[in-house]
Formats: structure tokens, C-alpha cells, sequence
């Protein structure tokens, strides 16, 4: 049975949005969908048309008895997201089309403790340097995406006392941005754009959904009802500050001591091998060791994840999620690292919260956080709102 009309004004953002999620491709059946009249319909179309948001293949939809009408399809290769993602010591930038489709990526070693202007002037610098090479204009650029890792006020735009970020706090990230790049522009914490990258590309259907980043540090982005849940000051999924089982006196960066994130990160087994004379000084060393067989360090893995998953189970008795998702430097060392957490998780959660629970590692790996700050972008960028803006300005334009 086909929809009733939409209960709205139907703009040419609307429009756009049936098209693209499928549910109109041709002017009769966004006339169905929408209620309105033949007149409008066509007027809108054509504003989308023209603002090169939709192509048009004539004759090619399915014929009722009579000529098969023209069908409507988004263009994709309408404009382009710039995104990024910066780690402690990285930063991978890319352009995106708005589809999602990477059209050229690139990743440095960047240090994030070297402050924001030397870091967003090469943030900057980079996206120019892909734009060029993408073949794209900087009036192609719809929104920015970026994310940082740090607590941030996604509202105002800037990071919040962010413990591995010294002279990030309260600057004015956003600003920066879309002042350079005159677009609009979002600022995000590195787990959530990772949770919003690994949901939407992989599990969708998935309502609740939590992702994990085991890195330098260890943090969650939890997905509830299929949006990202932030809570009071962007705060939910801060899983790193539930104190761990085991007795410790390793200080967080909380002030506090024996926090999962000090006991059970990557740098805290860089320290206990570093402790037994080992030459590491990454995750990635951590994970090639454990690659190599090392018994001492494929242990600190196991334990480690054994502590993260006595924190995962109060998360699972909170969350009730269907699936944890894996991620960050870490993971790499998948096999040790998952067992030891679904060890704690089974154990300590109730039959009936893990009876349908998955423990899995990330589809995108390293890539799940610039694919997340694209996706932030592309949502807003493709909002009807933000459609309705760009089709008056490119109409003015022309």
C-alpha cells in the first residue's frame, strides 16, 4: 500500500530526500507521496535539476499502459565533504563525494599536542592540496566534518578540557573551518564519528550498537534507537573512567587511579612490556608482537581485554546493545583481545542482555573515523534544510 502524503510543506529538500531514500522516481510519484499539486511538483524539480541535485533519464520508468515516464535520480558528484580524522598522533584527511565515496584520502603523522593552529593549518593545507587533486573547487565543498581525540561541545564547536590535547580547550574549531572553507562545519569526538562510520555503513538495521576504540586510550560511542547518544556534555561512552576490577595505583588523567582507560589501553601495555625490558612504544608494536607470537605480550592483550570487558558488562546491563564493536590500534591484535572481553561480558552480564550480543572488530579499521566525520557531514549537508539553502544559492548563482 503506498504512502499517504507527507505531512509536510514538501520543499525541494523533502523531495530530494524521497528520492533518495527511494521512495519517489518520478514527478507522478513524488506527486502521490507528497499530496501536492502537479504545479509545485514540477517548479521544485526543476529548482533540483538546476541546481545539478537530480539527473533525469527520460523514458526509462515503468510504463502504466502508455509512455514510461522519466525517472529521477541524486547526483551524487553535486558537490563534495571534506573530512577528517585526528589522533593522537595522526591525522587522516579526505574528500568525499556525497554519496560517500572517497575520492582521494591521505594520512600523516601529526602530533594533536602540537596545538590547534599549527594543527589546523595543516588541516587546512591538506584538504586544499586534496581538493586539487580531486579535480574540485573550494564552492564544491558542501560541510566539513572533523573529529578529535577529546570531549567536545558539539554545539559550540570547539573541544572541552580535552586531557591529551594542551591549548585545544574551548578553541574554536568550527569557526576556523567554516570560516575557510565557507561552508558549514561539525566538530565530533573521534569514538563517536567511529560509531557513526562503522553503524552506518555495516549495521544499520542495528538500533543499539556500541563501539569500542582501544588506542592510546579507550573510549565508547554508543548507538541508541539509531542515533549516536551524547548525552550531558557530550559525555556518554566515557567508558575509560569506570574503575577497573583490579586493584591499581596507575593515576588516569581523571585524577583518579585504577580507571580501565590507565589499566587496559594500549599505553598501559606499553608499559607493562616496556617494564620487562621490551622495545615497544605504540599499540602497532604492541600488535606486531602479538602477530609474532609473543607470549608475554599476547597475555597483557588477553588481561587487558578480561579488564575492558568487566567494564563492557555494566555498559551491556545499561545499554542492552546487540552488538560491541571493536576498534582503535589495538584491535589489530584481534583474537587475544576479544577473547578476554567476551570472557568478562559473558560472564558478568545476564543470559537474557548477551543472549543476542555480538563481539566483533571493526569492518572499517583505521578508516572508521574519517568515513564517520564524512557521514556527520553528508547528514547534514543533505538535510532538507541545508538542500532548500544550497538550491537558493545556486539559483542566485546561475
Amino acid at each position: 500500500m503506498p504512502p499517504g502524503p507527507l505531512p509536510t510543506a514538501g520543499s525541494a529538500g523533502d523531495i530530494l530526500q524521497l528520492v533518495r531514500d527511494g521512495q519517489a522516481a518520478t514527478r507522478n510519484e513524488v506527486m502521490e507521496v507528497t499530496g501536492l499539486s502537479r504545479s509545485t511538483v514540477m517548479s521544485r524539480i526543476a529548482a533540483l535539476l538546476g541546481a545539478g541535485l537530480l539527473t533525469e533519464t527520460p523514458e526509462a520508468g515503468r510504463s502504466s499502459g502508455g509512455r514510461p515516464p522519466a525517472t529521477l535520480a541524486f547526483n551524487e558528484r553535486a558537490g563534495v565533504v571534506l573530512a577528517g580524522d585526528l589522533g593522537a598522533g595522526h591525522g587522516r584527511l579526505a574528500v568525499f563525494d556525497l554519496g560517500g565515496v572517497t575520492l582521494v584520502e591521505r594520512e600523516e603523522a601529526v602530533r594533536i599536542a602540537d596545538g590547534p593552529d599549527p594543527v589546523l593549518q595543516w588541516v587546512g593545507d591538506t584538504f586544499d592540496a586534496l581538493l586539487a587533486a580531486a579535480g574540485c573547487k573550494p564552492r564544491d565543498v558542501l560541510a566539513v566534518g572533523l573529529d578529535v581525540p577529546g570531549p567536545v561541545d558539539v554545539s559550540a564547536g570547539c573541544p572541552v578540557s580535552p586531557p591529551i590535547m594542551p591549548g585545544w580547550d574551548g578553541h574554536p574549531v568550527v569557526d576556523a573551518l567554516s570560516g575557510r572553507f565557507d561552508c558549514p562545519a561539525f566538530l565530533e569526538r573521534d569514538v563517536n564519528a567511529m560509531a557513526i562510520g562503522e553503524h552506518r555503513r555495516h549495521w544499520p538495521d542495528l538500533p543499539n550498537m556500541v563501539f569500542v576504540k582501544v588506542a592510546t586510550g579507550i573510549g565508547a560511542g554508543v548507538i541508541a534507537d539509531g542515533a549516536l547518544l551524547r548525552g550531558n556534555h557530550g559525555q556518554a561512552g566515557d567508558i575509560g573512567h569506570i574503575r577497573a576490577i583490579n586493584e591499581s595505583d596507575v593515576l588516569c588523567t581523571c585524577g583518579n587511579h585504577g580507571c580501565v582507560g590507565a589499566v587496559a589501553s594500549g599505553k598501559a601495555i606499553v608499559r607493562e612490556l616496556r617494564g620487562q625490558g621490551l622495545d615497544v612504544s605504540t599499540s602497532a608494536d604492541v600488535v606486531a608482537l602479538v602477530r609474532a607470537g609473543h607470549a608475554g605480550a599476547t597475555h597483557h592483550v588477553r588481561e587487558s581485554g578480561r579488564l575492558l570487558g568487566a567494564a563492557l558488562a555494566v555498559v551491556v546491563s545499561v545499554v542492552a546493545p546487540t552488538a560491541i564493536i571493536i576498534g582503535g590500534g589495538l584491535a589489530e591484535a584481534s583474537e587475544p583481545l576479544l577473547a578476554g572481553i567476551r570472557e568478562s561480558v559473558y560472564q558478568r552480564s545476564s543470559p537474557l542482555a548477551t543472549g543476542e550480543l555480538r563481539i566483533l572488530t571493526s569492518r572499517l579499521g583505521a578508516r572508521a573515523g574519517v568515513i564517520g566525520a564524512a557521514t556527520i557531514a553528508i547528514e547534514n549537508a543533505l538535510s532538507p534544510a541545508s538542500i532548500d539553502a544550497l538550491v537558493a544559492r545556486r539559483a542566485v548563482a546561475a
